[in-house]
């Protein structure tokens, strides 16, 4: 199995901004490969670079570098190629890019809001939260899909979760668009290039952007620890076990930014994919509450809102036949795996029947497994629930415009109509 890869530079921005199927057949190539491609890094001016990282493509080997989590480790940093400096890591460093035992016991603080039990009590408020979403796009008309609908649901349901008043949510979005779009030149002001003066603005954007957040978060825990409510920020700074202010903005951050990047997304995607599959629509349609859980998972493989994580190697470790140094640096692209034609029959075509469905769109099995994605499964079910009671003839209109990134596959405008 061997072909050439050389022309492949997934570090290139000209690379994402190509179409999203000259994407895939690149990924199809490198799969096709014996061994995973060692990729150049580039060097970021202020932040700075490395020797580069090799491109984990392959179901097997996304899925099994994220189980060995010992030997493929979320330290320093899960999130950016590059390491990160302490400067961003105040704001951006959070339990993703840690491993046990500190990474337990983050998480083991905050899943306490992301139980069955708590979620299942969640129910009538994401459907009520869908509702007055679907009320106003409704008055105001057919417009933009993600700003008036797919944007707005994860925002308000974390926000809620959070006590987050609501006076707040568009400045929680503004700044998530920014945290997660600081490549694009709609989002961050700024060229897509790499001069110094340039990446110098937009670091110090995505800093201003993660202290806003952070300082909301701090300020709103202060507030619970004199006065608790009962919200989430109340869980999670009380108590025995309870966050630090500055492991509370962190954390805060991680879910305004994965959690809602990820629903938003996985429902943009969604109603694309449903237009442009009618008859997946008419399967959906006919069964809704029957077919909805399979449709959900089918969106998420599909789409892979979050393209890739890195891990960093703690020793010298072979996998699938491929001899790792200590210190090397591998990512783990889901967007390939959830493609790997080993695993996935006909991996290109959107099927809500899809049975078994072992996707990585929640990231791989193991410690780093998304906290959230039980809640994402519901906001994204909840929301097609209404979208396609209320307005069954609802459609996509031309195509999406698509973020300028190479770690969210996220949808910034898409037009729509309603019969």
């Amino acid at each position: 199995m061997t072909t050439s890869a050389a022309d492949i530079d997934l570090s290139d921005i000209p690379f994402w901004l190509q179409p999203p199927n000259r994407r895939e057949e690149a990924f199809r190539r490198l799969r096709r490969l014996d061994r995973p491609v060692h990729m150049r890094e580039n060097h970021i001016p202020f932040v700075g670079g490395g020797p580069g990282y090799y491109a984990l493509v392959r179901h097997a080997d996304v899925s099994e570098a994220s189980r060995n989590a010992g030997v493929f480790s979320s330290e320093p940093t899960a999130n950016s190629v590059p390491d990160m400096p302490r400067w961003l890591a105040v704001y951006f460093g959070s339990m993703i890019n840690m491993d046990d035992p500190r990474h337990a016991r983050l998480r083991r603080i905050v899943s306490r809001a992301f139980t069955p039990k708590v979620l299942a009590k969640m129910e009538e408020d994401l459907a009520r939260a869908a509702r007055e979403i679907v009320d106003r796009a409704v008055a105001e008309g057919p417009g933009d899909f993600v700003t008036q609908i797919a944007a707005r649901l994860p925002v308000r349901v974390i926000c809620d979760m959070m006590g987050i008043p609501p006076s707040h949510h568009d400045l929680v979005l503004r700044r998530t668009n920014i945290i997660l779009g600081n490549a694009d030149p709609e989002y961050s002001g700024l060229r897509p290039d790499m001069s110094r003066w340039n990446v110098a603005k937009g670091l110090l954007r995505l800093l201003n952007a993660g202290r806003h957040l952070s300082v909301l978060a701090r300020g709103l825990g202060r507030e619970r620890r004199r006065e608790p409510t009962g919200d989430l920020t109340s869980i999670l700074v009380n108590g025995e076990e309870h966050l630090t202010p500055q492991e509370l903005g962190s954390f805060f951050i991680l879910l305004v930014v994965a959690g809602s990047e990820t629903t938003r997304n996985a429902v943009a995607h969604g109603l694309k994919l449903f237009t442009d599959n009618p008859g997946q629509r008419e399967l959906l349609l006919d069964d809704f509450e029957a077919r909805i859980p399979g449709a959900v998972e089918e969106i998420v493989r599909y789409s892979t809102p979050v393209i890739q994580f890195r891990r960093t190697l703690t020793r010298d470790h072979e996998m699938n036949g491929q001899q790792y140094r200590k210190g090397d640096k591998v990512l783990l692209f889901y967007n390939s795996a959830n493609r790997d034609e080993a695993v996935f029959t006909d991996p290109d075509t959107f099927d809500i029947t899809r049975d078994p469905n072992p996707h990585v769109g929640f990231g791989g099995p193991g410690p780093h497994y998304c906290l959230g994605a039980h809640l994402a499964r519901r906001e994204i079910t909840v929301m097609f629930r209404e979208l396609f009671t209320r307005l069954p003839q609802i459609r996509s209109t031309g195509e999406p415009d698509r973020l300028l990134s190479n770690f969210v596959n996220g949808i910034k405008h898409m037009g729509y109509r309603l019969e």
